[in-house]
């Protein structure tokens, strides 16, 4: 099976440093072909991406997303059928749509042995709002058909200025990964992990806590020794079996296998906010302590710390793990409960 990577980026927004960084430590072990094309006449990453020892076909004839999808299909089986590589990862010019360079891959991505595996664009934080302005049409266009997107020179801007790039980001595609950690301090496996495919952190937790009060992980619904299954009746706020100590505020449980997104709600952020230690440490107490949040069951988050380390938190009412851990693409948090305050919730985090 040959995997069919898109890197797309708006001019020089730092896509061959996040593909070479990928091919020394993600795609270590595999046979790669990269398909590189220049807007211009001559291919000035061809050479820098060579001395990797990286076989490279330069389409310098025109744009991928232009006058070459006729041909691209030929072009790309050629590719496959030369070097039969275990991953073809495309460059396309930085001044093309996206969706049309994701047509001609699915034109030939039919096939049993090819599969279109992801597109990402890559974007240049200290630029962002100046391209959407004067190219919206071509620059849009990368961001919104994107699965993943990179926000490259977040280090150079400043927290501030990298949080107005992702809104503008989001007013554009709300749903695909915006990683904001500098690419350099990621794993080139942990962004691979990303480009293929990351759970929301609230989906993870969901998944984790379908009763977090009785104690232990149950996947998408009770396990039998629950105590939380009832038969004969509906479960009322107040009216739950004395062992079972799960508390449903809100919800009235119709059927006795039930998924833990019936039964609670969340609340999730992305940021590119830093925090330390001790800021961390006062929120977590005050949303245990406090009931101006909601009813809080359990909140879990991963945030870049001020030192530039990362701190990972869990807690729980009455506990709080937190700790040191790898960087993440961007910071996370999600408070789990019901009857959850969004907008105070937002406050605490010093989100608004």
């Amino acid at each position: 099976m040959t995997k069919i990577d898109i890197f797309s980026g708006f001019l020089g927004a730092g896509k061959t440093t996040l593909i070479k960084k990928l091919l020394q430590e993600a795609f270590a072990g595999e046979q790669v072909v990269l398909i590189e094309n220049e807007f211009g006449e001559i291919g000035i990453d061809g050479g820098f991406l060579k001395e990797a020892g990286i076989e490279i076909r330069e389409m310098n004839s025109g744009c991928i997303c232009c006058s070459l999808v006729g041909d691209f299909g030929t072009a790309l089986r050629e590719v496959i059928d030369t070097y039969h590589p275990d991953r073809v990862l495309i460059e396309p010019s930085g001044v093309g749509k996206l969706s049309d360079v994701i047509k001609a891959v699915e034109q030939v991505t039919g096939e049993p042995e090819i599969a279109f595996n992801s597109a990402v664009t890559v974007v240049d934080a200290s630029k962002c709002k100046m391209y959407m302005r004067n190219f919206g049409e071509f620059f849009n266009n990368q961001i919104q058909y994107a699965g993943t997107i990179v926000l490259s020179r977040t280090d150079k801007v400043g927290e501030e200025k990298a949080a107005q790039a992702v809104e503008l980001i989001r007013q554009v595609n709300e749903t695909s990964p915006v990683v904001t950690t500098p690419a350099a301090m990621l794993e080139g496996k942990k962004l691979l992990e990303i480009i293929e495919g990351v759970k929301p952190l609230a989906q993870t937790m969901m998944e984790e806590e379908a009763c977090p009060v009785c104690g232990g992980h149950h996947h998408h619904g009770h396990d039998e020794d629950c105590g939380c299954h009832d038969h004969a009746h509906e479960h009322h706020h107040q009216e739950h079996d004395g062992d079972c100590g799960c508390h449903d505020h809100e919800h009235h449980h119709h059927h006795h296998h039930h998924h833990a997104d019936e039964v609670f709600t969340s609340w999730g952020r992305e940021t590119v906010k830093s925090y330390t230690k001790e800021e961390m440490e006062s929120i977590l107490h005050t949303l245990g302590e406090s009931q101006d949040y909601g009813t809080v069951l359990r909140a879990k988050g991963m945030v870049a710390g001020k030192d530039g380390q990362w701190i990972y938190f869990d807690m729980v009412p009455g506990e709080a793990d937190i700790r040191g851990g790898a960087a993440e693409y961007t910071g996370r948090l999600c408070v789990i409960g019901s009857g959850l305050h969004e907008e105070e919730l937002e406050k605490l985090f010093g989100l608004k």
